[in-house]
């Protein structure tokens, strides 16, 4: 098993990194080249500023099994496809159940801002998003049965 993150905007890489390094599990962080990112731990993939590449060479890279970390919907859902799991920085674990509506709601949003309208911004990040996402994370790993 091994840790995939979709590394550009995610704001909990030190909680991965914590949690993973403590159970000696690989880590890798893919971003493109207007990011810089040393963790000491983790591998770190540098891609150009194509669109979709960091997403495109993390599910490359992807097998069953893996974690994938990602606000992407699509990312999770290809994450989902191939056999890893899937879950956003707020704890949101991805699955079969929830996937279709959340795909749904993104193509809604898309069509609103394509026709000039807003859609909402998400509130700001708390303490309690951070211990969400660790426990879910945690969640995760424990259930995982390829380790």
């Amino acid at each position: 098993m091994k840790i995939l993150v979709d590394a550009d905007a995610c704001p909990v890489k030190d909680i991965i990194v914590r949690v993973a390094k403590a159970r000696r599990l690989p880590v890798t962080m893919f971003i493109d080249t207007s990011h810089e990112l040393c963790d000491g731990y983790s591998d770190i993939v540098t891609v150009d500023k194509a669109r979709d590449s960091a997403d495109f060479a993390l599910i490359a890279r992807a097998t069953a099994g893996d974690i994938v970390v990602t606000q992407d919907y699509g990312v999770a859902a290809m994450a989902l496809a191939v056999g890893a799991l899937a879950l956003n920085q707020n704890g949101l674990i991805f699955d079969e159940y929830n996937m279709d509506s959340l795909l749904n709601q993104r193509h809604i949003s898309q069509k609103i801002r394509r026709g000039g309208g807003r859609t909402f911004n998400a509130p700001r990040r708390s303490k309690e998003d951070n211990l969400k996402f660790e426990k879910s994370f945690i969640t995760l790993i424990d259930k995982n049965p390829i380790i």
